[in-house]
């Protein structure tokens, strides 16, 4: 059975630019292939009759003109990775949401080619993280953070179970990059009580924190059985965890957050802190579903 490509929107932009360069360096992290996907609506805009000075379509002509100065950008990085490349006259998120089923990781940059650099992130971006089957990696943040140069992983750990998919896949992630892990579980008082509390009678921290502590402990059970070799440090904070994990990115390469299933509509929940770290993280945030029936993942709301 052929390996599951790593999968990377491309359009052009900057961004996308940004994002195959990444994605072409995760493909030869794991040993995969790398496959191109150019999603438009270019033939719902375009008169099926061509002109008789014209072999194809302009913005097919377009399209193929994208993906293949692309190749050629990876292949010159990379000259012996797997290249493939799609195009498809469709709506963006459709495309890449379906090319994303037989994948190992769908990547996006974080704005198109309409986009503006240092807004938020684009629709197609988000939507596409919100709802792919498998990790969905945007590509975002500042060049120390782009070039992994931190030698760190950030994990925002929320109420899921030991052995969760997003752990899984931020302890391998850091096993072959070699690296260290910050596992994050960003904790509050319950309304009412005072902040920072003393420690208590025993010496102990307070009961919120301690909670946050077992409850880290629990969800890395299994990973860190299995990867006794990463480096991992453990960190429970008082305070947002949209803040926490936005802190965290600024020294981080890869920040990682899950996604919990929707049972009444398709596609993937996100939390505030999950949508916060998507439009202002400082390196690219991977999102990865949930993978069992009733948990979430990624920051306590």
């Amino acid at each position: 059975m052929p390996s599951p490509p790593v999968v990377v929107g491309v359009d052009g932009s900057d961004s996308s630019l940004d994002a195959a360069d990444w994605a072409a360096d995760e493909a030869l992290l794991h040993g995969l292939p790398l496959r191109l996907v150019y999603a438009s609506l270019w033939q719902r805009y375009e008169d099926v009759a061509l002109s008789p000075r014209l072999s194809r379509p302009e913005g097919r002509a377009m399209a193929e003109n994208i993906v293949g100065s692309t190749a050629e950008r990876i292949l010159r990085r990379a000259p012996d990775l797997p290249v493939t490349t799609a195009l498809a006259g469709e709506e963006p998120v459709s495309a890449l949401l379906r090319e994303g089923q037989q994948a190992f990781a769908l990547v996006t940059g974080s704005r198109g080619r309409g986009g503006i650099s240092g807004l938020l992130l684009g629709s197609v971006s988000l939507a596409v993280a919100a709802r792919a089957q498998c990790p969905a990696i945007v590509v975002r943040g500042d060049k120390a953070g782009l070039e992994a140069r931190h030698e760190r992983i950030a994990l925002g750990v929320g109420d899921f179970p030991a052995g969760s998919t997003a752990v899984r896949f931020a302890f391998a992630e850091a096993q072959l990059r070699g690296c260290g892990i910050d596992v994050v579980r960003a904790w509050r008082c319950p309304s009412g009580e005072e902040p920072h509390h003393p420690p208590t009678a025993d010496g102990s921290a307070c009961p919120d924190e301690d909670q946050a502590s077992a409850l880290l402990d629990e969800a890395l059970s299994a990973a860190v059985r299995d990867h006794p070799e990463v480096p991992v440090r453990r960190v429970t904070t008082e305070g947002s965890p949209r803040k926490v994990l936005l802190e965290r990115s600024a020294v981080a390469d890869l920040l990682v957050v899950g996604a919990e299933h929707r049972h009444t509509h398709p596609g993937m929940q996100l939390s505030g802190a999950a949508h916060t770290v998507l439009h202002h993280a400082a390196c690219p945030v991977a999102v990865v579903p949930c993978s069992s029936p009733g948990a979430s993942e990624g920051t306590t709301p």
